[in-house]
């Protein structure tokens, strides 16, 4: 009966440190999407070529897309 018990409990770790193995390189994925559209996003207003608020949607759309997120803020400003 403890061998079974066992079984799952190493189970159980190993498929935990796979979910937090995975969560951890989505976050980073997410952060340096975050940080490569926020820069595209501060120079391009800094040259005046768009002019993009930071609004909590936009900041969304910029930490999930990245540079097409940019792109697609910039296409929705020019409408």
């Amino acid at each position: 009966m403890i061998l079974p018990s066992l079984l799952l409990i190493v189970l159980l770790i190993f498929v935990v440190w796979i979910v937090v193995k995975l969560t951890l390189a989505i976050i980073k994925w997410l952060a340096v999407n975050t940080i490569v559209g926020l820069l595209l996003v501060g120079v391009l207003n800094f040259l005046g070529v768009t002019n993009i608020h930071l609004t909590p949607i936009n900041f969304l759309i910029i930490a999930v897309g990245g540079v097409v997120g940019v792109f697609i803020l910039i296409f929705l400003s020019l409408i």
